[in-house]
């Protein structure tokens, strides 16, 4: 059986599942891409190949084996984009829980299912239909569950809006002991550098104690400043939103001194080595194109928190 224990985003890291790039089938249409950034770079012509995001995700699990990750990949699905699995799973604690996602991307799931068999089911969660969530939007912090939401009027429309107040409630109930704390995120269907896809887009916590923070990712204020409260400025670093665009939040934890982020982000990785803070350097480019990066296309199963 494999174990499954996430208390949060940081502990070292003993398995996850890497997503994988293999069999994409090319070019998708304006109507089967569900983010602003893949429609530019398919309007632009500039959409990332599969032999160059193969070799990305290559270079990344060889970082991971490095630093003695157990590595899982999902079953290669014919003609279908599973290099995010972050949105369709995640571990609290000691469960796992199947998130509801996108109906267009229902089959990712099916692509793990060989996993979550070896996997107690009575550790396995499954969500009611009208809760709606993906694991990019569930940030966990020991007691804290941060979770990015999106409360419009127009949120059936909004195909940038993933998760629900349903599901706030939902993980609430669950974890009584624990503080759940919603944020409510600026969503765009056409312009990626004002859509914050998922809270992971705007915020993440490394190390031990900083947080890398991009503040026009938040729609209040009030919500904001009690996330900068909560770390304390002097410990955040701030990104703009052009860093945003480019995902510098999204970089991944390997351990609370190890950090993966793209070699093309100057200023955020000299902060985190000003912290004491190695980095691994790995291009994500390409996949980049497609509004998500490292922490976007991996689903930790075991992190050591002792």
């Amino acid at each position: 059986m494999i174990p499954i224990s996430i208390y949060n985003e940081t502990a070292t890291l003993e398995s996850v599942i890497l997503g994988t790039a293999y069999s994409m089938g090319g070019v998708p249409s304006l109507q089967d891409v569900y983010d602003p950034k893949s429609r530019s770079h398919i309007i632009n012509g500039t959409y990332p190949k599969e032999v160059d995001m193969i070799q990305e995700m290559t270079a990344f699990e060889t970082v991971l084996i490095k630093h003695g990750v157990r590595v899982y990949r999902p079953e290669i699905l014919k003609k279908c984009n599973q290099i995010f699995t972050r949105d369709i799973g995640f571990v609290i604690e000691n469960y796992f829980f199947k998130s509801n996602i996108l109906p267009i991307r229902a089959p990712e799931l099916k692509a793990i299912e060989y996993i979550l068999q070896q996997i107690d089911s009575n550790q396995i969660v499954e969500f009611e239909p009208h809760v709606h969530v993906e694991g990019g939007d569930v940030i966990l912090h020991n007691d804290y569950i941060f979770m990015g939401i999106y409360q419009g009027a127009d949120y059936p429309e909004i195909i940038t809006a993933r998760t629900n107040i349903a599901a706030v409630k939902s993980l609430q109930n669950f974890f009584p002991n624990k503080k759940v704390v919603p944020f409510d995120l600026n969503k765009s269907v056409l312009e990626a550098h004002n859509n914050a896809l998922h809270l992971d887009c705007c915020f993440q916590p490394v190390g031990s104690q900083y947080a890398i923070i991009h503040p026009e990712g938040f729609t209040s204020y009030d919500q904001l400043q009690w996330l900068i409260d909560f770390f304390g400025t002097e410990n955040i670093h701030f990104i703009t939103k052009d860093e945003m665009y480019h995902m510098n939040s999204n970089v991944f934890s390997i351990s609370p001194t190890v950090v993966v982020s793209d070699p093309s982000f100057d200023r955020l990785n000299n902060w985190l080595r000003s912290k004491k803070i190695t980095v691994e350097e790995v291009s994500y480019t390409e996949i980049s194109k497609q509004e998500g990066l490292f922490r976007c296309s991996t689903l930790p199963l075991n992190r050591n928190s002792k």
